[in-house]
């Protein structure tokens, strides 16, 4: 696969008539020098020197840039409120990884949240996926202020396997049930990673000790991209049928309306819209309402 004349293809996409205003709007910013960052819940930049101005023209930029589905962000009084708390999932997991030196990928990226709060950790190298113009624009204009070395790809995770060299932790959140060979795309991460590599995933579950999966007739929570959506058992056999030789439950988490809401900052339906208004444990259209399970699988040495 040639992966240089794909990217080459992509970066078309950023003329895109509905994306070429965020470019523009990007490449307007003014540069800012002694920008204090901070990476805790929300990824909070503070420039000193911020003018009344400039700090209409920051918030008209992030607004012209929405939906924003993950974050928080603070800009120093723009608070970037998404729609998913993600420090959530990410205070979750970070116990259970070590990226100290590792080359990490995060696949799925969106606008690099957990990305930058991956910065952290002082990993060797830090590269997104994710082939969302959107995303990609939002986090360009993230990184104006950051000014981090990420690397961010407008590649999928088919991409993953073919890729100019391997990783030794790879990040899939929320990602799997959107495929319609699950098995195929974690085979694709398993070549992905270097000998004893990680990979940290997260996806939709149903409860049961069976090696079962629900398979939506047409929509799961209003989403119609939603395949399989497996028991923990099914999961794991998914992962071992892929080559993985170990696979870790870390948790198992019901979607709350504390971590996925409606906000100013998306203007579409979220959380509370997908769920049967008479009974919150089901989806409008009466299957389990979401619940992810978190999981970390090795490759051996």
């Amino acid at each position: 696969m040639d992966l240089e004349l794909l990217r080459q293809e992509r970066q078309k996409w950023l003329t895109w008539k509905n994306i070429h205003p965020f470019q523009e709007a990007i490449k307007n910013l003014p540069t800012y020098e002694n920008m204090e960052l901070s990476f805790g819940d929300s990824v909070t930049i503070n420039i000193p020197t911020l003018t009344q101005k400039q700090s209409v023209q920051i918030k008209e930029t992030a607004l012209l840039m929405k939906p924003w589905r993950k974050g928080p962000f603070q800009i120093n009084d723009l608070f970037i409120d998404s729609e998913w708390q993600s420090q959530i999932k990410y205070n979750l997991l970070e116990p259970h990884f070590n990226l100290n030196d590792k080359v990490v990928g995060d696949i799925g990226c969106n606008n690099g949240y957990y990305l930058f709060r991956m910065l952290a950790h002082k990993p060797k190298k830090l590269i997104g996926f994710d082939p969302s113009a959107i995303y990609y624009s939002q986090f360009q204009f993230l990184n104006h202020f950051i000014k981090s070395d990420i690397v961010y790809e407008l590649l999928g995770v088919e991409h993953v396997e073919f890729y100019e060299h391997r990783f030794d932790v790879l990040f899939c959140l929320g990602v799997l049930y959107h495929r319609s060979d699950p098995v195929a795309m974690l085979k694709s991460l398993f070549k992905g990673l270097n000998k004893g590599g990680e990979l940290i995933l997260d996806t939709f579950m149903i409860d049961g000790n069976d090696e079962i999966c629900l398979t939506p007739k047409d929509r799961y929570s209003k989403i119609p991209n939603i395949y399989f959506v497996p028991t923990v058992p099914a999961l794991v056999n998914w992962c071992k049928r892929a080559g993985f030789e170990s696979v870790e439950v870390l948790e198992t988490m019901v979607t709350e309306p504390s971590e996925q809401r409606k906000t100013e900052w998306i203007e579409t339906q979220s959380l509370e819209d997908f769920l049967d208004p008479n009974d919150k444990t089901k989806t409008v259209e009466g299957y389990p309402a979401p619940k992810r399970v978190y999981i970390k699988a090795m490759k051996s040495t």
